[in-house]
């Protein structure tokens, strides 16, 4: 579909045409291994990238192909894969990208997991990770050296809510001649389109908002067709001949779909990071009423922030949408329609209250788990962030003293009774 529709048109009709054999209106479940050629020419053309088309479930699927395309379309990208998790995503992004002996600078403010991937776990393919603190852009641009391939944050970061200047970060990709990887997933395409902004690849735990029932896991890298991965040497997975493809150039090839096809062609091949079409099924119900979530989401997580800001129970909140937050201005301005449903607050009695707090709790779910329809709450420090040192938790938000909520679309008011009775034990 063309981007002239609206967001709310999008998210239901974006890939998802009648199917041609039975005129099902809703996305079929393609449950296939396989796909039938036309003939021993059809076969090669498709093996040669000279034809789109279906060869086998591990590179594409009819319904996780619909899936990628409502994506795109709501993030305003040319093109989208989708995996099997929001983890695989950022490895399928950086897979092009990356070399051994080859870093990227990422903000300090993340998930606790994408951390102990971008510390711990990338090191075994020889790639290295610089963590920088994105409200001081000069230091950013200093961390940059010759090998850095890619720039990476998250729009909304998880779990204090921090949101993220991405017009200004990408300014300082773009001097740099690298690309910006944005992980959208706590913002949604509703709430903020990091590529409008400057990103290059946009990432997404599908798992979350999208999906918004918290049944399937997946993941999403958007492609915004913007970066001209030929301008230099640095990337030469896309700018030169592909050995497998029989010199094949993605780049010269494809154009501004180069990094897509990429990511089916080598990234899905050899790493087999699969959305399964069932859990594609699952996601593209989901993204139907995403704009209706999202909005409830954000109208409650205000309400709430706003009852637990005056709450002498309690320390302080990092919701941004408060006007009492550091990032209030910044807020307004990147992500006008709303900060989002997730956010930190820290609980007088620290570590021992916390844990209090989140085993009192009778509405709130206690799960690793954010972006349901349902209120989740979570004690970072010694769960999502229990890997990280205390300085790391620290930076990223997730001190002892502190718990992440995740605001669903209850009744506000039943939502801040729960807070209230399970405060009174946990404190008293």
């Amino acid at each position: 579909m063309t981007k002239t529709y609206g967001f709310d048109t999008l998210q239901i009709h974006a890939g998802a045409r009648p199917d041609p054999a039975t005129g099902a209106r809703q996305v079929p479940i393609y449950q296939t291994t396989a796909y039938v050629f036309r003939d021993a020419d059809h076969a090669a053309a498709l093996f040669n990238l000279q034809e789109v088309g279906y060869i086998y479930s591990r590179l594409t699927n009819p319904t996780v192909a619909a899936l990628g395309e409502r994506i795109a379309s709501l993030e305003g990208g040319v093109g989208a894969v989708c995996c099997s998790s929001g983890h695989a995503a950022q490895i399928m992004a950086l897979f092009p990208l990356m070399g051994p002996g080859r870093n990227i600078i990422a903000s300090t403010r993340l998930y606790g997991g994408t951390v102990t991937q971008f510390s711990q776990t990338i090191k075994r393919f020889g790639w290295s990770a610089k963590f920088v603190d994105f409200d001081d852009l000069d230091a950013l641009a200093a961390a940059i050296d010759d090998d850095t391939r890619a720039i990476f944050c998250e729009s909304i970061a998880n779990p204090g809510g921090y949101v993220t200047d991405i017009r200004a970060v990408a300014d300082v990709a773009d001097k740099a001649g690298l690309p910006l990887i944005v992980d959208n997933t706590s913002a949604t395409p509703y709430l903020c389109r990091p590529i409008d902004l400057g990103a290059t690849l946009v990432v997404h735990s599908t798992t979350k908002y999208l999906t918004g029932n918290g049944t399937v896991t997946g993941g999403a890298i958007v492609d915004s067709g913007n970066f001209n991965w030929s301008a230099s040497d640095k990337f030469p997975s896309l700018s030169t001949a592909e050995p497998a493809y029989h010199g094949l150039k993605f780049h010269e090839t494809f154009g501004p779909l180069a990094f897509t096809f990429h990511s089916i062609a080598v990234g899905l091949r050899d790493l087999g990071m699969t959305m399964n079409p069932q859990g594609a099924h699952y996601t593209l119900l989901g993204i139907e009423t995403l704009s209706l979530r999202m909005q409830r989401h954000v109208e409650n997580a205000r309400k709430v922030a706003e009852w637990l800001e005056n709450d002498p129970r309690v320390d302080f909140v990092t919701y941004a949408g408060l006007p009492s937050s550091p990032y209030y201005e910044r807020a307004q301005r990147v992500y006008p329609k709303g900060a989002g449903a997730l956010f930190t607050f820290a609980v007088k009695g620290g570590y021992e209250a916390c844990v209090k707090l989140v085993d009192s709790l009778e509405l709130f779910s206690h799960v690793a788990n954010l972006g349901d329809t349902r209120s989740l709450i979570i004690h970072s420090a010694s769960t999502t962030h229990r890997q990280l040192s205390p300085e790391q938790q620290k930076a990223a938000g997730a001190a002892p003293n502190v718990v992440r909520l995740s605001i669903g679309i209850e009744d506000a008011n039943d939502i801040i009774a729960d807070l209230d009775q399970a405060l009174s034990k946990a404190t008293a």
